[in-house]
């Protein structure tokens, strides 16, 4: 079954690499309302083979890891203070 896509989706700017995709990178994305990391994420990962290859990859992974860093981040250690008795040894 091939999707529809509106007028805005069949423009593009800038080469063909999303021309030949069923849906659009961008017509995913808005559609289903993802933030900027995930968005640029997917947009990276569909286009790789037909544009930049390993550094979309690498693009993609960093869009991801800002993802992981904004919604999972690594709690903060607290560091352990030194105890010293009185005459500066370390207990």
């Amino acid at each position: 079954m091939k999707v529809k896509m509106s007028d805005i989706y069949k423009k593009q700017v800038g080469g063909n690499h999303y021309r030949n995709m069923v849906i659009q990178p961008s017509e995913f994305i808005n559609k289903n309302n993802l933030p900027f990391a995930e968005g640029n994420a997917i947009k990276y990962l569909c286009r790789h083979k037909q544009k930049n290859q390993k550094e979309d990859l690498l693009k993609a992974k960093h869009y991801i890891d800002m993802a992981i860093d904004r919604d999972y981040p690594e709690p903060v250690k607290e560091i352990k203070k030194e105890k010293k008795n009185s005459w500066g040894i370390i207990k």
